[in-house]
């Protein structure tokens, strides 16, 4: 019976977050209108959620060494994490072609694939993602050998693969604030959904929650420093903050992104050390945790959007 009401728990969870961040995209699409609607954030924002939720459950036991990764639901999100960066290269590829997605046929995607460098990039993509899926789901079936290391790797490339050698990339250093930056965000996301999904106790979030907090300083000032030089150097300037969809697209994540620091440092004071001192029960400390990842689900939609906006 415990399982069900925790597996149910866990669903409904991670359907919040999910629908939190097609809102997010959602909101971007109205902020640049004329445009049309960003379908391709759509599929982006599961893609990024979801590789960002492996990645924080495989950092788990980096975080408490009594935590174990659920390797069962490692398989799944690895699974549907390649699924939707498969729908990413597809709708790249039709982009690429100048074709609707349910007009790319065959050659165009396999010309694509073969000859255009995000082609190559989305390819090694999905076998990083396709190796996690692979080895969770072997891992399944022998935790007692199995390793998170080889999943913290594959999915941290896999991540980084596609911020180095976008955009970013024709700035000095753009590759490398890509890279810090896509990290820093799933990994700050990752390892709160992840407790959310895991701890069950008042003890271990009295553990877990401490040290997540620790972590998150340094990984939003990362998102937020790597992220605004990102914007301005795109933008060239501050005007287009309110005069382009992109600019405005930033501007209100940056807003939710400030609105996650005020909440984070609210938490800090209030939340984190009630916590450590075992004052908080175990189904508060959830509610909290997706309250927090709800917000960060809404900046991840815009993200996305941004993301594949011109």
């Amino acid at each position: 019976m415990k399982g069900s009401i925790t597996g149910g728990r866990d669903a409904r969870a991670l359907l919040l977050v999910v629908l939190v961040g097609l809102l997010g995209v959602a909101l971007a699409w109205a902020l640049n209108i004329p445009a049309p609607m960003p379908t391709e954030g759509s599929v982006r924002v599961i893609a990024d959620g979801t590789g960002a939720t492996v990645l924080g459950l495989a950092a788990l036991p980096r975080v408490h060494a009594r935590l174990r990764p659920p390797w069962r639901l490692l398989a799944v999100l690895a699974a549907i994490w390649c699924l939707a960066e498969f729908a990413v290269l597809a709708f790249e590829g039709a982009a690429v072609a100048g074709v609707p997605i349910e007009r790319l046929d065959g050659a165009d995607f396999g010309t694509f694939l073969v000859d255009v460098s995000g082609g190559q990039v989305g390819i090694a993509i999905l076998v990083g993602a396709g190796a996690v899926t692979c080895y969770s789901a072997l891992a399944f079936r022998r935790p007692d050998t199995a390793s998170t290391d080889l999943v913290l790797v594959f999915t941290a490339v896999s991540l980084a693969l596609r911020p180095i050698t976008g955009h970013m990339s024709q700035q000095p250093f753009g590759s490398v604030l890509g890279a810090v930056h896509a990290l820093a965000a799933a990994a700050w996301f990752g390892l709160l959904i992840a407790l959310a999904l895991v701890v069950r106790t008042r003890g271990e979030w009295a553990v877990t929650l401490p040290r997540y907090s620790k972590l998150a300083g340094p990984l939003v000032a990362a998102v937020a420093c790597t992220g605004l030089v990102n914007g301005l150097v795109r933008l060239g300037g501050v005007t287009p903050l309110v005069t382009t969809g992109y600019g405005r697209i930033l501007l209100v994540k940056t807003l939710v992104l400030l609105g996650l620091l005020a909440l984070g440092w609210w938490w800090r004071r209030t939340w984190v050390s009630q916590a450590a001192e075992h004052r908080v029960n175990a189904e508060a400390s959830l509610r909290r945790a997706v309250v927090e990842v709800s917000v960060m689900a809404l900046a991840f939609g815009l993200a996305a959007t941004l993301a594949v906006t011109a």
